[in-house]
C-alpha cells in the first residue's frame, strides 16, 4: 500500500480503504508505506492491532471529525503574529536582531491531535506500531522525509529482515517510529514549522521525491496499490483558463504544490509499466535481479481542487481572510487551498468520491490482492 500526499486530500485516501474494507475484508497489507500527510494515514493502518474493518472505521472517524483547529491554530491573534514576525524578517536585512522563523502557521494542535491518535510511549514512539513490526504484521512500514539540512531525501524504514538503501540524494534510515516522524513527513513547506530529528531538521517527504512508488519497491513489494490524491484533466479540461489577467499568488503556489505533492505518481507509474513492458520480453536469467511488479492505482474521477471553492465560504473568518489575500477566489481550481481544506464537510465527500472511485476499481484491486469480492449488504 503506497500513499501519497496532499494534505487535507488524503481524506480521499480514507475513501478508498473504506471500500477495500468492506469488500477485502480480510486484507492485510504486508508493505505500508506513506508520504506527508498520507504518513498520517499509514502509520494509522501500521499500528493498530484490530482487523481491516474496524480498524478503518476509526480512521474514518478521525477525519471526518477533522477541522481546520485540529491542525493549526487559526485565532486571529495567532495568525497576524506569525506574519509580523515573516515580515520582520523579511525587512531586517539578515540583521543578528531579526526573529527566527519557522513556519506561517503554528501546528502545535497537529501535535496535540497525533498524540491522541497514536498511543505513545516515552520519547513519542509508537506503540502499537513497534509491537506489529515486532509480529512481521505488517512487515515493513516506511515514511518519507526531507531533510532541510542536507537536501537528501530520507525514508525512514522499520520492519522484519529489511534492507536499506542510499543514493546520493536519497537513502533509507532504519528507525523506531515516533510522532515527530510522522509531524516531519507533513510538515507542508513554508507553511508549517520544521521537525528535528536527531541532528538535522526535516519537513514534508514529497518535496524532492520523484519517485513515490521507490521505497515500497526496495522493501520488496511486488504488488501495489498505490492511492493518489491527484485528478487526471481531459485534454479540454487541460486547455481551460483557471483564472483571469495575472495569476494570484494562490495560482502560482498551486501549481507549485501540485508538482511537489501530485504529479510525481503519474510518472512513476508511467516508468514501471515501461520497465515491466521491457522485463515481459525478457527471460528470466535475463532480468538480472530486476521484478515484474504489478500495480494498481487509484485516483479521484473528480477534481478536489475545484471542489474546495465550494467549501471555502466553511473556513473560521481569519483562515479565510488569509486565503483570499492570497488570491484563492480568483482562481476557479484553488490547489493550494485544497491541500488546507480541513472542513468536515469537504473531508466527507472527499471520503465518499474515494469509496465510489474503489467501488468503480473492484475488478483490478480484486486480482491485485488475489481475493474475491465480498458483496455487501443492502
Amino acid at each position: 500500500m503506497v500513499l501519497t500526499g496532499g494534505g487535507a486530500r488524503a481524506a480521499y485516501q480514507v475513501g478508498v480503504l473504506r471500500t477495500i474494507a468492506e469488500r477485502f475484508p480480510d486484507t492485510r497489507f504486508n508493505i505500508i508505506t506513506g508520504v506527508s500527510s498520507g504518513a498520517i494515514n499509514a502509520l494509522f493502518l501500521a499500528s493498530r492491532q484490530t482487523g481491516l474493518p474496524e480498524t478503518v472505521r476509526d480512521l474514518s472517524k478521525l477525519w471526518e471529525e477533522l477541522r481546520i483547529e485540529s491542525v493549526i491554530r487559526v485565532d486571529p491573534w495567532s495568525l497576524a503574529r506569525h506574519l509580523l514576525v515573516w515580515a520582520f524578517r523579511l525587512v531586517s536585512g539578515g540583521s543578528s536582531l531579526s526573529p527566527n522563523v519557522r513556519g506561517l502557521v503554528d501546528t502545535e494542535p497537529l501535535r496535540e491531535l497525533l498524540a491522541r491518535t497514536f498511543p505513545h510511549e516515552k520519547g513519542g514512539i509508537i506503540s502499537g506500531l513497534r509491537q506489529n513490526l515486532g509480529r512481521c504484521e505488517p512487515e515493513a512500514v516506511a515514511v518519507t522525509t526531507l531533510n532541510y539540512t542536507t537536501g537528501q531525501t530520507v525514508t525512514w524504514v522499520d520492519g522484519c529482515e529489511i534492507e536499506t538503501w542510499a543514493r546520493p540524494l536519497r537513502r533509507a534510515i532504519r528507525t523506531v517510529f515516533t510522532i515527530d516522524h510522522v509531524m516531519a513527513s507533513a510538515a507542508l513547506p513554508i507553511l508549517f514549522p520544521a521537525v528535528r530529528l536527531g541532528d538535522s531538521w526535516y519537513g514534508d517527504g514529497g518535496i524532492r521525491l520523484i519517485a513515490p512508488l521507490s521505497p515500497a519497491l526496495h522493501l520488496g513489494a511486488e504488488r501495489v496499490l498505490a492511492v493518489s490524491t491527484s485528478y487526471r484533466k481531459t485534454f479540454d479540461e487541460a486547455e481551460r483558463h483557471e483564472t483571469v489577467g495575472y495569476p494570484p499568488p494562490a495560482q502560482i503556489l498551486g501549481q507549485l504544490m501540485s508538482s511537489v505533492f501530485l504529479d510525481a505518481i503519474d510518472e512513476d507509474a508511467l516508468h514501471l509499466e515501461q520497465s515491466n513492458a521491457f522485463l515481459r520480453d525478457l527471460p528470466p536469467e535475463q532480468r538480472h535481479g530486476y521484478r515484474i511488479v504489478d500495480l494498481v492505482v487509484v485516483r479521484p474521477s473528480r477534481d478536489l481542487s475545484a471542489l474546495a471553492a465550494r467549501y471555502e465560504p466553511l473556513l473560521p473568518r481569519g483562515f479565510r481572510f488569509l486565503m483570499r489575500s492570497l488570491g484563492t477566489r480568483e482562481t476557479s481550481r484553488p490547489a493550494f487551498l485544497s491541500l488546507l481544506m480541513f472542513e468536515r464537510n469537504y473531508l466527507r465527500e472527499m471520503m465518499d468520491i474515494g469509496a465510489a472511485d474503489a467501488e468503480a476499481r473492484l475488478d483490478d484491486i480484486a486480482r491485485l490482492l488475489k481475493t474475491p469480492v465480498t458483496n455487501v449488504a443492502a
